[in-house]
């Protein structure tokens, strides 16, 4: 497992509060139904850096740091 640096973990927790609005832009992970576009609201980072997300379709699938992109919308 990958550590993150304190400075990056509390970067991602302030850019990412809990009911922050995203935007999926590329997810590394072949066995999700999610897709570029989808959208959702984060519930909260966890301790590694994982921004978890409720997506609107109804996953729950979290965004990995360093792997995953999503972009907060307006």
């Amino acid at each position: 497992m990958k550590t993150i640096s304190k400075e990056t973990l509390a970067m991602l927790r302030e850019k990412y509060p809990a009911g922050t609005r995203v935007e999926l832009v590329y997810m590394d992970d072949p066995y999700t139904s999610l897709t570029t576009g989808d959208k959702g609201t984060v519930k909260h980072v966890d301790d590694v850096g994982t921004i978890h997300i409720s997506w609107d379709c109804g996953s729950l699938l979290g965004a990995v740091y360093g792997m995953d992109v999503i972009t907060k919308t307006i």
